[in-house]
C-alpha cells in the first residue's frame, strides 16, 4: 500500500474528543441517576455537564479551527447547498463538522445548557429537594422548571437519536465512518488532498476547563460565597 493511500490528517484535537466522550458518559449517568431517584449524584452529574458545556463554549472561540463555531456554523445558503448533496453516494470528507452537522452541534449544546439551567432551579414534587438556585423562586415556579427540565431531556433524546441515525447514514450510504475519527482524531486523506496541520493549546484547554469548573462550583453553591 502506498504512502498516499495511508496518509491521514488530524481533524479533532484531544480536548474536543475528551469533551465529547465525557459528555456522552455524564448524560447517560444523569439519566440513570434520575431513573433511580438518586438526586445527590444526579446533581453532581449535572454540575459536571455544566462545566463541560462552559468549556465547550470557551473552546468554540479559542480552540483549533475545527472546534471553532465560526468554522462550522454556516448560513442558510451553505446548509441548503450541502443538503442537496446528501442523496449522492460520493462525498468529500469534511474538515470537521459539515454545515448540517454544525447546526446539530449547536442544537445539542443549546438543549443541554437549557436542561442544566432548568435543573438548577427545579424543585421536587414534595418540595424537600431542589436545585441550588431553587430557593430564589417560588415552589410553583420550581415545579415548572422541573417539568421543563424533563421535557428538554426528551428533546435531547430525540437529538441523540437523530445523531445516531446520521452516523449510520454516513457509514452505510456515503461510506464515511465518523466515530473512529472522534476516537483517534484522524481521518484518511483523499487522493490529491493536502493536509492542514491542526494546532491546539493544552494551556488554553486547561484555562477553559478551570473556568468551567469554577462556574459549575459557583452554581452548586447557589452563587453564595
Amino acid at each position: 500500500m502506498s504512502e498516499a493511500a495511508t496518509a491521514s490528517t488530524r481533524i479533532w484535537d484531544p480536548a474536543i474528543r475528551l469533551f465529547h466522550w465525557l459528555l456522552v458518559g455524564f448524560v447517560g449517568f444523569s439519566w440513570w441517576t434520575g431513573e433511580q431517584h438518586d438526586m445527590e449524584w444526579h446533581r453532581y452529574s449535572g454540575y459536571a455537564i455544566l462545566a463541560l458545556l462552559v468549556f465547550r463554549l470557551f473552546w468554540g472561540f479559542t480552540g483549533p479551527r475545527t472546534a471553532r463555531f465560526g468554522q462550522f456554523v454556516k448560513g442558510p445558503g451553505a446548509v441548503s447547498a450541502y443538503a442537496k448533496t446528501l442523496g449522492s453516494k460520493s462525498a468529500h470528507a469534511a474538515d470537521g463538522h459539515n454545515p448540517l452537522g454544525g447546526w446539530s452541534v449547536i442544537a445539542m449544546l443549546g438543549a443541554l445548557l437549557v436542561m442544566v439551567v432548568a435543573g438548577l432551579f427545579a424543585i421536587d414534587v414534595d418540595g424537600f429537594d431542589g436545585g441550588p438556585l431553587s430557593d430564589y423562586i417560588t415552589f410553583d415556579q420550581g415545579r415548572a422548571f422541573a417539568e421543563f427540565h424533563e421535557t428538554v431531556f426528551n428533546v435531547i433524546l430525540t437529538l441523540v437519536a437523530l445523531h445516531i441515525v446520521a452516523i449510520a447514514f454516513y457509514a452505510v450510504w456515503k461510506r464515511q465512518r465518523l466515530v473512529p475519527a472522534m476516537i483517534t482524531g484522524k481521518r484518511k486523506l483523499e487522493a490529491g488532498e493536502t493536509a492542514q496541520d491542526l494546532r491546539w493549546s493544552p494551556v488554553l484547554a486547561l484555562i477553559g476547563l478551570a473556568i468551567g469548573v469554577a462556574i459549575a462550583w459557583a452554581a452548586s453553591t447557589g452563587f453564595r460565597f
